[in-house]
């Protein structure tokens, strides 16, 4: 068999680049590893109304689980802001069915699916499968974030993420908890979705994720855990090179989640969508150049976004958890509801820089970054 194009792994970033490349003509083949096309699922689920406007999808009614008001944000110490998120206009998104759905548009376009299919290896323009050998044009690397593991282990961290039951999950309440011993250069999370359900999460370096989530959830109160799931996040950043060759790396391979949550719905399936579009360019030119426009569109888009989010990161791996409690301390009511003003989910530094920018929280910030501070609020 022979392709265009052969996307290996069925992500939502990979599945956006089938739907383009299909779009145009061109006969794309994905192949995925497991069973079934959105699972296991290791998402969280939250987007924009805007950035899935921008994707090109409209939810159907099994996509869609809730609507985000409101974000609770807890320190250490136990101190708490609450943010107002209507301006945000944030879903909670079934990603099992949201990346379905993605499947069913590239399948419409003429894309061909087929899961429990693994990469194995390449041979010139042939890939090797599961299923036997198959000829390219173009590979898409959409492995995921094992694609990484062997090449830069410093920007991954373990993950525990369980859906649950609970009478203690609020409808419309994202809430998140931050503690450098327990959860260090990250945080957990509680994510609604509907009918007293939603994911409970941890992340953070050198944890066991499961030990850390199970006594969280202890703490929190009575609950029933219905799935379980365990996945290995990028915290990173973006790799250097997105193309090399006839290989074109998408979503989290390229490591397009976001540095600060390692979400990444928007910013990957963009990825995706931008790489389908050069792909089809470079299939009816024969023009390499067109490959390398696909880096340059994501880098436009996320680049700057990306460079605060890495430094934010940094930042919040150097807090102890008294410097946390400290700068939550200084956090007025002025900047909570100036931060709430921000109506940009996918690009959020900037309620990051509202908070390190005002009153009391840039004196606190200036004593423990010194002069780096300047490189965020720049």
């Amino acid at each position: 068999m022979s392709y265009d194009a052969v996307v290996a792994g069925g992500s939502v970033a990979g599945l956006f680049c089938a739907r383009e490349i299909a779009a145009r003509g061109h006969s794309v083949l994905v192949i995925e590893e497991d069973f079934e096309i959105g699972s296991p699922e290791h998402c969280g689920g939250l987007v924009s109304v805007s950035g899935m406007e921008d994707l090109g999808v409209i939810p159907s009614g099994k996509t869609f689980d809730s609507q985000i008001t409101r974000a609770e944000i807890s320190s250490p110490g136990g101190k708490k802001i609450t943010l107002d998120a209507k301006k945000q206009n944030v879903s909670v998104i079934n990603r099992r069915e949201l990346d379905k759905q993605v499947a069913r548009q590239a399948q419409k376009n003429g894309a061909e699916i087929r899961v429990k299919t693994s990469f194995k290896e390449i041979r010139e323009n042939r890939i090797v499968t599961t299923a036997g050998e198959v000829d390219f044009k173009i590979l898409v690397d959409a492995r995921g974030v094992s694609a990484l593991i062997q090449k830069d282990r410093t920007g991954i961290l373990q993950s525990a993420q369980y859906e649950i039951y609970a009478d203690w999950i609020e409808k419309g309440k994202v809430e998140v908890n931050f503690d450098a011993v327990k959860y260090p250069g990250f945080f957990s999370w509680v994510i609604p979705s509907c009918g007293g359900a939603g994911k409970v999460g941890v992340a953070g370096k050198n944890i066991s994720a499961m030990q850390a989530l199970e006594k969280f959830l202890d703490q929190k109160g009575k609950h029933s855990i219905i799935r379980k799931v365990f996945a290995p996040i990028w915290v990173n950043g973006p790799v250097e090179n997105f193309v090399s060759g006839n290989t074109v790396t998408v979503g989290d391979a390229a490591g397009q989640s976001k540095p600060t949550t390692a979400g990444g719905i928007y910013s990957c399936g963009l990825g995706g969508i931008y790489a389908g579009r050069a792909i089809s360019k470079f299939l009816e030119t024969k023009k390499h150049d067109e490959l390398k426009s696909y880096q340059k569109s994501w880098t436009e888009k996320f680049g700057k976004e990306f460079e605060r989010q890495l430094f934010a990161r940094k930042m919040l791996e150097r807090l102890d958890n008294k410097s946390i409690d400290a700068l939550f301390g200084s956090i007025t009511p002025e900047i909570i509801s100036d931060m709430s003003d921000n109506d940009d989910f996918d690009f959020h530094t900037s309620a990051i820089i509202k908070m390190l920018g005002l009153k009391g929280s840039l004196k606190v910030a200036q004593t423990i970054f010194g002069s780096e501070i300047r490189k965020i609020l720049g």
